[in-house]
């Protein structure tokens, strides 16, 4: 889950997909299907094969480092939503114009850290950190 620090510039066709990354058991069936098929006449080299072994071993590695950081990102998130309750902020809206209010409360919605901001007797609802452009 990606979550977005105050100021932060969000670029959504960035993202990669859910589904792209490949699991250990679909690593072990493309593994035991290349074996099963190789030519009997020119079977794969032993040191191909540990190559393979590591390099998946380093994607998972790879994987599991970037599932802690999407954790901390979280956490920090909402570290610094809790951080801003009570502050005046200057907000992005969704008509290009700013506004700029007193943050009263934080909700959250899939993990993701929303501000409700009074200004001037109205409350906006469910603004993003990234929408957060100056805090006074």
């Amino acid at each position: 889950m990606a979550i977005d620090a105050i100021g932060a510039l969000t670029d959504p066709a960035r993202s990669a997909p859910a589904n792209a990354g490949i699991a250990q058991e679909d690593f072990l069936r493309i593994l035991l299907a290349q074996l099963r098929f190789q030519d009997p006449l020119k079977p794969v080299d032993n040191q191909q094969f540990v190559a393979q072994l590591a390099q998946f071993s380093a994607l998972e590695i790879n994987r599991q480092q970037s599932e802690k950081v999407d954790q901390l990102l979280t956490l920090q998130a909402a570290d610094q939503a809790v951080g801003l309750i009570g502050k005046r902020v200057e907000v992005r809206t969704a008509q290009g114009s700013s506004t700029v209010g007193t943050v009263a409360a934080i909700s959250f919605r899939t993990g993701e850290p929303l501000l409700t901001l009074t200004s001037n007797g109205t409350t906006l609802l469910d603004i993003r950190l990234a929408d957060v452009v100056l805090v006074q």
